[in-house]
């Protein structure tokens, strides 16, 4: 019942938790992680750059997003699981690409080869999904963790104010450093990406692209006739009611004057006996 009007929030959990397992079962870890002197300049590996977020390479990392994940299937309920599904795969694409480009082409040579590595893990369309969550989500309640002892109101009193949103936050955040500073780069450049999908950065015909209906299992045809049915119906019962609602109308006008309410009172004795 959690995932209720959910069904590709379920299925990436789903997913990830499977693929993760199945990867450390056939011992292919190595191919999911990206080594950028080795693999993509020695070697020419830029197939890594599609499939690096698959699948995490540990348990801790694996139970973090698949909570984080949980916890944001509200931005599905809100948009649509079609819209859903359409800004994960937009974001899969742009951060699939940019994430490697960036540590290729710039922290690299920056840093004289010390930002090298690029761990496994859909880090990047987590925090997609999570600057969604945190423009649309308003909290629901908001408490302080006082930091001094001394005797002062509960609004005067020094303190680090939390809402209920904080512990998502911080299972992100906890992800985001696992195994730094890779997979931070994949946090900041997923959390843009989500910002530029939010502020309509990327160009207006992706944003409004949808994938088709039978993706995220709809059926159009099946659909269509069912909203059909109900506009017939809504229609019938709107005429019956403006039917019923005329002929009240009538009756009454033609029973002249309101009547007085000894004459109700009668009526209803009348109808008893």
């Amino acid at each position: 019942m959690s995932f209720t009007n959910a069904p590709v929030t379920r299925s990436l959990v789903y997913g990830l938790i499977g693929v993760s397992i199945a990867v450390s079962l056939l011992d292919i870890k190595h191919y999911f992680y990206i080594l950028v002197d080795l693999h993509l300049w020695q070697f020419h590996q830029t197939w890594r750059a599609l499939i690096y977020q698959l699948c995490y390479t540990n348990s801790s990392e694996v139970l973090f997003a698949a909570m984080t994940i949980y916890n944001m299937r509200s931005v599905e309920r809100m948009w649509g699981s079609r819209k859903f599904a359409t800004f994960i795969f937009v974001s899969s694409l742009c951060t699939s690409f940019l994430t490697p480009a960036i540590l290729a082409l710039f922290l690299r040579p920056l840093t004289w080869g010390l930002f090298n590595y690029l761990p496994a893990g859909p880090t990047p369309i987590i925090f997609a999904i999570l600057a969604q969550y945190h423009a649309m989500i308003p909290p629901v309640y908001k408490y302080k963790v006082a930091t001094s002892t001394s005797a002062q109101t509960d609004d005067q009193a020094q303190g680090i104010t939390f809402s209920d949103k904080s512990y998502r936050y911080l299972l992100a955040f906890q992800l985001a450093l696992l195994q730094w500073p890779g997979s931070l780069l994949g946090a900041l450049v997923g959390w843009m990406v989500g910002l530029s999908w939010r502020m309509e950065v990327l160009p207006r015909s992706l944003i409004r692209w949808r994938l088709p209906g039978w993706v995220v299992g709809m059926r159009t045809q099946g659909r269509s006739q069912e909203f059909e049915g109900l506009r017939r119906r809504l229609e019938g019962e709107s005429a019956s009611t403006a039917a019923a609602t005329g002929v009240q109308n009538q009756a009454s006008g033609e029973g002249g004057r309101r009547r007085t309410m000894g004459q109700q009172v009668m009526d209803q004795f009348r109808g008893a006996f």
